[in-house]
This record gives structure tokens, sequence and C-alpha cells, in this order.
């Protein structure tokens, strides 16, 4: 840490979604210094040549040169971030915050932790190296925790899910075009999405065995969000799930049981879950919503990060969602 006692960070994979949402918190964040933005494709040009909402916040140009920092954040693409690490070109030792899929399964024998606050934020305080979560993975988990702590995930579980088409990347494909994108909808990856290993992991190991999960995404017709809307057959009264519920995240400043239906604009911009809970004809029903790019990955991470470092949880992520 720096004389000012703020930390210095670097941005790997800097010119993506993640990485200008990252830059658009960070800059913002009062114990932060950015020491340098990475990027193999953008090296010597402006980073607001690329994220131009930033233009007057950052004179740094994306770089190839990699200062010694407090932490750094892998924002490259799956596969890459294991590459990278691997290659031994990062100096010292920083906290490393990884947005990718690389390091979020155990399987796998990395010794990084599974960045959701909301059920392992003790570990992420003691851990150097954290492997940030999925984005319909984190909106699905923050559904599905509850339950899994207290041993009530007992019965098949319905998902489906809907995100916005920034949950694709920056990369262009014929499903990320505005003429098909708009007006649209479509399902991909029924029942084998890549999140749902990361979700079955986290609730297996907080419940042990766990009933099956069937998920639906779908490709939404808008720029960001997640809309998830879980379902099952359950012995528990509405008070008593609610009850649980909001007794988990008393302790959580960013994610809200609420007795109102949510909509997506709710969340949009913040680092915020909403989670509505509700019991009809013996299925409970559970709407979880968040902002990909933040609670889903960005933002997420600064939290991840902020705890690592010992400073307040919410620091930097006081954010105001577009609800209009």
């Amino acid at each position: 840490m720096n004389s000012s006692n703020k930390i210095s960070v670097g941005i790997i994979g800097g010119a993506g979604y993640t990485a200008g949402e990252l830059l658009r918190i960070l800059l913002n964040h009062p114990k932060v210094e950015i020491s340098f933005v990475q990027s193999d494709s953008q090296t010597g040009r402006p980073v607001v040549s690329i994220h131009k909402d930033l233009i007057g916040d950052i004179d740094l140009k994306f770089t190839d040169q990699l200062d010694e920092v407090d932490a750094v954040f892998l924002c490259r693409g799956h596969g890459a971030s294991k590459t990278f690490l691997e290659s031994g070109v990062l100096p010292g030792n920083p906290k490393i915050i990884d947005l990718s899929h690389d390091y979020r399964l155990k399987s796998d024998g990395n010794d990084f932790v599974y960045g959701l606050p909301e059920a392992y934020r003790d570990q992420i305080i003691a851990s150097d190296k954290v492997a940030n979560p999925g984005c319909f993975a984190t909106c699905i988990q923050l559904g599905l925790v509850p339950l899994a702590t207290t041993n009530n995930l007992n019965e098949s579980v319905q998902i489906t899910a809907i995100t916005g088409s920034t949950g694709a990347g920056q990369s262009l494909s014929e499903t990320s075009h505005f003429s098909w994108r708009n007006n649209n909808l479509s399902v991909y990856k029924p029942f084998n999405h890549q999140h749902l290993g990361e979700i079955k992991q986290t609730l297996s190991e907080l419940q042990g065995s766990i009933p099956d999960l069937n998920f639906v995404p779908i490709r939404g017709d808008f720029t960001r969000g997640i809309f998830a809307s879980i379902y099952m057959d359950s012995d528990l009264t509405l008070e008593q799930a609610r009850a649980l519920f909001k007794d988990h995240y008393s302790n959580y400043p960013f994610t809200h049981l609420i007795t109102e239906n949510p909509d997506l604009k709710q969340v949009v911009g913040t680092n915020k879950g909403l989670v509505f809970v509700d019991k009809i004809e013996g299925k409970l029903l559970i709407i979880s919503v968040i902002d990909n790019l933040i609670k889903g990955a960005s933002g997420q991470a600064v939290q991840n990060m902020n705890l690592m470092f010992g400073f307040e949880e919410t620091t930097g992520l006081k954010l105001k969602s577009i609800a209009f």
C-alpha cells in the first residue's frame, strides 16, 4: 500500500465491458489508484478511445508494461486468465481477482476462493486469490443460498433466467448484432449452461446432497441485467420462507429481500441483488434480479477487493439505479 493509504491496482485485459465497468467504479473509489490498464489489442491507445464514457476521467493509455501493484483484476476471456498467470509475467505478489471462469471450480485443484460474499465472505477476507462468480451464477445463487444453508433445498428446482446482450461480451456474434437482438428472444444452452457447475458446487458445499437444477437461459432484447424466476415444491410456509431469506441477508449490504415483485430497472447500474419470495399453491417462487455487469461481474469484483483489503464492504459501490 502506498504512502497515500490507497492501494495500487492494475487491470489485465482492459478493453472489454467488465474492464470498462471496473474503471468506472475504481476511478471513484477513495482507496484506489489505477496504475495500469493492460491490453494486447489496444496497446498505446488512450483508454478513452475504447471506453468513451470515461472521457475527462482518465488520462492513461493501454499498455503492455506491468507495474508491481497491490491488486490485479483479470478481465481476459475464459481460458486466458490461467494462461496469463502461468506465463509468470506478473511482477510482485499482488492479490488477484479473476473475472473469468478459469478458477471457479475447485475440481481444477486451484487455490482460489469462490467470490460470492453472500456465501463465502470470511474466506474472501482471508484470501489473496478470488475467483469472481459468473453473472447467471450470482443471480441464481442469491435466490437459492438461503435455502441451502438451512437444508431446505429438497425438491427439483426450475430456473428460467433472461440476460441482456452485454452478457455475451464485447466481441460481435450473430446473436449480439442489434438487428438480430432487437425485439427478439431466444433460448440457449438449456440445461447445460457453463455456470451450472459453480452453482452446484456452492449449493453442495452448503447443504451436501442437492436436488436437480433445471436451468433454461434466455437471451434478452435489452443491454443490461439478469432476471431469474425460480420455483420448486416446498413445505415451507410463505412466512417461514421470507423469514429464512430475511435472516440470511440481514448482514449483507447489497442483497435485499423485498416484498413486492421486482423489475429489472431497480438494479441496473447498481451492485444490488433484489430477491422476492412468494408461495403459490404449494410452489415456492423466488425472483432474483441483478445487473450482470456490476453485481454479476465488476461491482462484485470490487466488493471482493474491499473485503480482501479490509475496507468497508460498500466502499465505492453506493450506486443508484437508472429506474426511469
